[in-house]
């Protein structure tokens, strides 16, 4: 499929989305709001992607909604439909994803675009990185996910600042507060980004898949239902040639080829 805001590539298993509005700083108009739930339900079904990578193209990550697209849509019972449409689609959309996923945060990510890098399960950036929430600059609560996201991240009292003061978050600070879980040079950005992709992609699909459903659904459980809910997905790992390859690999002290089966 063809996307006019949207680069879509896979290359060693692993799926790569590219926010493409260069001169907009990959703001989020009608068209991406449009594509981007439907290029992220394409990887999710994609058989020969094991891990999602998710970045911006040129200077920004995303700079969040785009002004025009965001005053056109003031005042609409129709426009928060299709906000609530694009929210579900990408941020439920990634957390959901049965695959790891990772946000390459090359620059700025604003708003919905801070948002998006906030509902991949790693971030990995470079200098260049700088996250804001925004919404209060507007007079508008994070309905795109940030209030769940970031204080179960950062701790609710600087997830509270972050949100109140529509601060920017610096690189370094990101890092060191663990927005960011890998802070490298911005040229050596792409190549740390894809050699822990396809790192995360020699291992077994089937387990991440479980261990996504047990880590999410954990943050909203009580610790008794979520070692049910872990037992009961590795026991059902226990049943796979995968599991069966990891052991055989282990004995024999070499490096396991899983197959998602």
């Amino acid at each position: 499929m063809n996307y006019e805001t949207i680069i879509y590539q896979k290359t060693d298993k692993i799926a790569r989305i590219t926010l493409s509005r260069p001169k907009m700083l990959n703001a989020l108009d009608g068209q991406m709001m449009i594509e981007l739930p439907q290029v992220i339900a394409q990887a999710a079904k994609d058989d020969g992607a094991r891990v999602v990578v998710v970045t911006g193209a040129g200077r920004a990550f995303c700079a969040g909604g785009d002004h025009k697209h965001i005053g056109q849509m003031a005042g609409r019972r129709s426009g928060a439909d299709e906000d609530f449409s694009f929210v579900e689609g990408v941020m439920l959309g990634l957390q959901r994803m049965g695959k790891p996923t990772i946000a390459m945060v090359n620059g700025p990510a604003v708003g919905g675009g801070f948002d998006i890098a906030l509902a991949c399960d790693m971030r990995i950036g470079s200098e260049n990185a700088r996250f804001m929430v925004a919404f209060s600059r507007i007079g508008l609560v994070p309905g795109s996910g940030s209030c769940w996201t970031l204080p179960r991240i950062i701790g609710l009292s600087k997830a509270c600042r972050l949100i109140f003061t529509g601060d920017f978050v610096e690189a370094e600070e990101a890092y060191r507060i663990g927005l960011l879980d890998w802070l490298v040079p911005s040229d050596k950005l792409e190549e740390e980004t894809m050699a822990l992709a396809r790192r995360i992609a020699q291992g077994p699909p089937i387990a991440f898949r479980f261990d996504k459903t047990v880590i999410y659904n954990g943050l909203n459980s009580d610790f008794e239902t979520t070692l049910k809910l872990g037992s009961a997905c590795e026991n059902l790992c226990r049943n796979t040639e995968d599991f069966k390859e990891g052991i055989k690999a282990f004995a024999e002290k070499r490096q396991a080829v899983f197959q998602g089966k």
